[in-house]
């Protein structure tokens, strides 16, 4: 099994339509140890979803714009497993002022808790996750991306906090690979999630992809992008870091 011994941190699981509800259930099922995070309201749904998977995990607190929630968490992590061979970052949100087809309307204070909430998290999560990676001798950190390389419709200020995603991963990846950590990004085709709900017009991401993708999309299937967070946790990527691997049907690669 490709997971077998690992210990693994997976945020962003909310309902059973989460991506990251498919990558900690193929996890499992490749012999991954894992935690799930949440907290205030949304901690009852993901505990919920959590008795769903094949071996319900534990579910702690993590608000990832609260230093002291962070510092637990690590202090829960080292004296649980006593280190950390793997985390997924599936965590997003954006404002409603920072959607909708008219960037011009976010004001500085919804744009910057796009920001920290979708991009900064990541350097959190991995300034909390690397010393126990380095007592495992080396780790993966992989976080689910939309690509940031275009403009799409309605998106806006949730496209340009992917866009810093993007780079923060590649200078992740420049600073912790000396310690063996692997930082990569997927690039996800849509999915109905709950986040994706939020998004004014994605109807319009759903037809795009049906016409121009050309391996085909499924927007209920969250198999494909599970498979390819968990190949990216596992050991079978030793040499890979700072990439954004597309997993979209082929649509990114496609001009018309």
């Amino acid at each position: 099994m490709l997971l077998e011994g690992k210990r693994l941190l997976v945020t962003g699981v909310l309902t059973e339509a989460s991506l990251a509800f498919a990558v900690a259930r193929l996890a499992q099922e490749q012999g991954g140890q894992i935690v799930l995070t949440s907290f205030g309201r949304p901690m009852n749904l993901t505990r919920r979803s959590a008795r769903r998977l094949p071996d319900p995990p534990d579910v702690l607190e993590l608000d990832i714009t609260d230093p002291s929630h962070l510092a637990r968490l690590g202090e829960d992590l080292d004296g649980r497993w006593g280190g950390l061979d793997g985390v997924l970052h599936a965590i997003g949100f954006a404002p409603e002022a920072c959607l909708g087809g008219d960037i011009m309307r976010a004001r500085w204070d919804d744009v910057a808790t796009a920001l920290h909430v979708s991009a900064y998290s990541l350097k959190a999560l991995a300034e909390m996750a690397s010393p126990l990676m380095k007592k495992a001798g080396g780790g993966s950190i992989v976080g689910l991306d939309f690509d940031a390389r275009q403009a799409w419709p309605s998106y806006d200020w949730m496209g340009v906090a992917k866009a810093a995603l993007e780079s923060c991963a590649r200078y992740l990846a420049r600073d912790l690979g000396p310690q063996n950590v692997r930082v990569n990004l997927v690039a996800a085709g849509p999915q109905r999630t709950v986040a994706a709900r939020g998004i004014p017009g994605f109807d319009a991401f759903e037809e795009a992809w049906a016409a121009r993708a050309p391996l085909g999309w499924e927007v209920g299937d969250a198999e494909p992008v599970a498979r390819a967070c968990v190949a990216l946790l596992s050991d079978w990527f030793p040499a890979t870091t700072g990439e954004i691997l597309h997993v979209d049907g082929g649509y990114h690669a496609m001009g018309a």
